[in-house]
């Protein structure tokens, strides 16, 4: 294989990615797309919005990266060809990679597919004809048979109508994409401090002189904290990272934004721990029985501000060294030196992603994680505290007002008083059991606002089985991605093409990842087409399903009154409903601790006791990590090669070199990997620094190798930390 060994994260490859992507589209083009006060479209972390889509809420300029960039050229693509849905039958449009459908261009009119007709292709339809179809299959069906699902790139305004619409059609199968992120995360922080979000604001990493970042690559996937983890380190500070994988952007990273760091990088891991995928109990455990053994735990506070911490602490005071090591895959010499590093802060902030919680232990990982952060009092106080880092722009928002299954009881209340209606009260589907509903045939419609379901499901040979059962699908999308078409109907798939956020004539509305409420102004489509507003589209749906009663959805069209609704119906949204006469952003009330009371009944947090998962993986496999590449964001694949691992295809699967010795097998070479689920052929082995016993394949593609291992809370699938086995494509049965 020939792949060029990173430097470094970010710096002048980045820009010269720039300019690549700007002449792509027109350079002037670009510009004013990035510079509009809008939301950026890609990770949830410092977004543009009133200030500008470079500009921070904090007011710094300028917060741009290469993910934003692509995100914005990709809706700045042409139109796809008339001709592409003559040309294409089905089974060609089977074969298209992430990559390939996203360059096909913006869908700009309606289509409908009914398997067997029209040569096995998708055809051309109208709006009325589109919708006149949807209309009557949700009238035919029973809410109990029907579910909605929202990935995070739609804004709260269609989110909340979307959401709303169901239940007043009478079902609680309302779902979102971050049951297949940071639900864990969500699961774990409210049951600790009675809200399910971060518990800092932008400005406290800066305040900070610790941030300890588990299971996460910023430097690929959200590479404007990387500027604040440089800071932090210039500063005096220090960064603990946690992977298994030895990420180089981690290490250093390139600030384009700052002439130095441009010049020489920036240092980021002051400390590099690779755990085994799945060791985060065991490790986190460690480090809180090392702070016990060196009197470091801030009894006071625990005292004060905590419920069931002698339990907890008890626990970890009698845990064995040699299980904790041995689970965890990290020495006590390193767990001991993270454990000392903690204790000498002053405000700690502990920031996560998927590598915590795409376990099927991932509650118990984040409860262990904030038991680590109580018991050193680094949550309630300026600098410090508990931090997700989302992975899309608004997936916190399209919770945050209300599209997941169970409504809270002050939100249902709310909603039943605005609309003079009872709401469902039944357990409504999450993400994973709708896919088992639809695989017993007990769904008849699926309507998805954005993202790619179908991709992101563990097992996409199951996926595609269930989701073939479901009568009618309907997709809201700007652009293809595989999931249309193997997550066919078995009688009608709709694909209907909306504007992007920044397209949509009104302003609507984002959450960043720091419960920060941004105002985006919208703008102009950026191709000629039939393309509609998502409000607009659920505005028709639900007036010719249900008419102008209980609710007059024409007059909901306007966001404006949405946002009046919001700002009645959802907690500490109130200033949401002032938007458009003060412009005044804001952050969601009763989120944020700089105090240490909290959002409980009394104002203290719960520790968990956390058991050390079950030692029951396979002997002889590996452990796979799916991840993201450098060229992506989500599901959405932008490039093929992966710059900062020099790794030059997808079809690749990371390998220590001592497990490669112990399999006999070579950097380049090609083998089969085999998983519970499914297996891949023609993988070529890339030799890397990740922790052996590990490997790492790229998430969505090799989602078909691992088996939906659920976490029991959050019904979270286990995407990393599947066995796998790799046998020599000669010798493979």
């Amino acid at each position: 294989m020939t792949t060029r060994k990173p430097v470094a994260g970010g710096g002048f490859r980045a820009i010269a990615y720039t300019v690549k992507k700007a002449r792509e589209v027109g350079p002037w083009r670009l510009w004013r797309r990035m510079t509009a006060q809008n939301a950026c479209k890609t990770c949830a972390l410092g977004m543009g919005g009133q200030s500008g889509g470079m500009v921070n809420e904090k007011g710094h300029f300028p917060e741009v990266c290469k993910k934003s960039l692509q995100a914005q050229a990709a809706d700045m693509q042409g139109a796809i060809p008339v001709d592409f849905w003559r040309k294409n039958t089905l089974a060609d449009l089977l074969t298209l990679t992430p990559k390939q459908a996203e360059d096909c261009g913006r869908l700009v009119y309606p289509l409908m597919y009914r398997p067997g007709e029209h040569g096995d292709k998708f055809q051309h339809i109208s709006w009325e004809q589109a919708m006149e179809h949807w209309a009557n299959a949700l009238k035919g069906s029973s809410p109990d048979r029907t579910a909605f699902y929202s990935s995070g790139r739609s804004s709260n305004e269609a989110a909340f109508l979307l959401q709303s619409f169901a239940r007043l059609y009478g079902t609680n199968n309302v779902m979102n994409c971050s049951y297949y992120c940071h639900q864990a995360s969500g699961v774990g922080l409210k049951m600790t401090f009675g809200t399910s979000t971060a518990t800092i604001e932008l400005d406290d990493i800066a305040k900070s002189d610790l941030v300890v970042l588990l299971g996460a690559n910023p430097a690929s996937n959200h590479p404007r904290l990387m500027t604040q983890l440089a800071d932090l380190r210039r500063r005096g500070g220090n960064v603990i990272v946690v992977n298994p994988i030895r990420e180089r952007g981690l290490e250093k990273f390139h600030v384009p934004s700052q002439v130095q760091s441009l010049l020489f990088g920036s240092d980021i891991a002051s400390q590099y721990v690779q755990p085994m995928a799945g060791g985060d109990v065991a490790l986190l455990v460690g480090v809180l029985k090392s702070l016990i053994d060196h009197d470091r735990i801030d009894a006071s506070f625990l005292a004060n501000h905590t419920h069931e911490w002698e339990a907890v602490l008890a626990d970890a005071r009698a845990a064995d060294w040699d299980e904790l090591v041995a689970n965890s895959g990290v020495t006590r010499e390193q767990i001991e030196r993270m454990a000392g590093v903690i204790a000498d802060a002053n405000a700690v902030i502990f920031a996560w992603a998927m590598g915590l919680t795409h376990h099927a232990s991932g509650v118990t990982n984040v409860l262990a994680l904030s038991n680590v952060a109580l018991a050193t009092g680094n949550v309630g106080k300026l600098g410090a505290g508990m931090l997700p880092i989302r992975g899309h722009s608004n997936v916190q928002g399209v919770g945050s007002v209300g599209m997941t299954p169970m409504l809270q009881d002050a939100v249902r209340q709310s909603l039943e008083k605005l609309y003079g209606k009872p709401l469902p009260t039944t357990a409504g589907y999450d993400t994973h059991a709708t896919l088992a509903a639809a695989e017993a045939g007990n769904i008849d419609m699926l309507i998805a606002l954005g993202g790619n379901l179908w991709g992101s499901n563990p097992d996409l040979t199951w996926a595609t089985r269930a989701m073939s059962q479901i009568k009618t699908v309907v997709y809201l999308s700007t652009k293809l991605n595989p999931g249309h078409f193997h997550g066919i109907a078995g009688e009608t798939t709709i694909i209907l093409p909306v504007l992007a956020r920044d397209e949509e004539a009104q302003a609507t509305t984002q959450e960043s990842m720091f419960n920060f409420v941004r105002l985006s102004d919208g703008g102009q489509p950026n191709v000629r087409g039939q393309m509609r507003a998502e409000s607009e589209v659920i505005c028709d749906l639900a007036n010719r399903v249900m008419g102008n009663a209980p609710v007059d959805w024409n007059r909901l069209r306007d966001h404006a009154e949405i946002r009046k609704l919001i700002a009645e119906a959802i907690p500490g949204w109130t200033e949401v409903g002032k938007l458009d006469q003060t412009g005044r952003e804001f952050t969601v009330g009763g989120r944020v601790f700089h105090t240490p009371h909290f959002a409980t009944s009394d104002g203290k947090a719960t520790m968990s006791r956390t058991p050390l998962p079950s030692p029951n993986f396979p002997p002889d496999a590996l452990r796979l990590l799916t991840l993201r590449s450098e060229g992506q964001f989500n599901t959405v694949v932008y490039e093929e090669h992966d710059l900062y691992r020099g790794i030059p295809h997808r079809h690749c699967i990371l390998l220590a070199a001592e497990d490669a010795l112990r399999l006999n097998m070579q950097d380049g070479e090609r083998v089969k990997v085999r998983g519970e689920a499914g297996e891949m052929d023609n993988i070529e082995i890339v030799i890397g620094n990740i922790r052996a016993g590990n490997a790492a394949m790229y998430f969505p593609e090799a989602n078909v190798l691992i088996k939906a291992n659920l976490d029991p809370l959050s019904k979270t699938p286990a995407f990393k930390s599947g066995p796998v086995w790799i046998a020599k494509t000669e010798t493979a049965p």
